[in-house]
This record gives structure tokens, sequence and C-alpha cells, in this order.
């Protein structure tokens, strides 16, 4: 099993950068193929980005796209989101969320229901 916690989560005005983190612990985290997702009030969870174990295969919702980049340190058991060009439709909760790797593929999942482990979040509010 991984235990996830996210932390950088704040408030930021519009065109603003601000970085969330996420720690992993508990199992190898290099074995893993984590994402990003999250959840605005009244709406439903979604994909933001997601990385493979190795991190040589990155993917994107395409309305972030050029703004923000997905990370991973295997050394130091973490992976970040960089978001860029801050928009107040950004503002949800961000979660991290992570997918066992089996068999090495070294591939990467939008589908929430693909990931096996999750954080518990962090706020992240854009002012206009």
């Amino acid at each position: 099993q991984v235990q996830l916690v996210e932390s950088g989560g704040r408030l930021v005005q519009a065109g603003g950068s601000l970085r969330v983190s996420c720690a992993a612990s508990g199992s190898t985290f290099g074995t893993y193929a984590m994402g990003w997702f999250r959840q605005a009030p009244g709406k439903e969870r979604a994909f933001v980005a997601a990385i493979s174990w190795s991190g040589g295969n990155t993917d994107y919702v395409d309305s972030v796209k050029g703004r923000f980049t997905i990370s991973r340190d295997t050394t130091k058991n973490t992976m970040s989101l960089q978001m860029n060009n801050l928009k107040p439709e950004d503002t949800a909760v961000y979660y991290c969320a992570a997918r066992l790797m089996k068999y090495g593929l070294d591939v990467t999942y939008q589908r929430d229901s693909a990931y096996d482990y999750w954080g518990q979040g962090t706020q992240v509010t854009v002012s206009s």
C-alpha cells in the first residue's frame, strides 16, 4: 500500500503560479503511475494530469495544457503539479492518486477508477 499526502494549496490571484505536491510513503514509489484530479464545488471530480511510473510519459486535460506541468522525483517519493497562469476556473480541491503497475507498462491513466490510492486533497483557490 501507499499513503498519499497533498500540500501546497492556497489562495492565489488569477495569472499567478502555484506548485502543489504529493508525498508518498509506505511502498515502492517508482512502481506507481500517478495522477492529479480536481473537484470544484458542485462538480464531479475530474482528471487534470497524469505521469507514468518512469516519468517518461505525461498527459493533460486540454484546459491545462501549456499552463500545468506534472513531474515526479522518485528519490524523494514526491510528485508535483506546477500551475502557471492560473484562472478562476482552476479553483478546486486537488487530489493526487496512485496506481500500482504490476507489469511495468509505462503508461498514464485518465480514469479515476484506474487508481488504487488517493490523498485527502488540497484546496486551490484562484481569485479574479
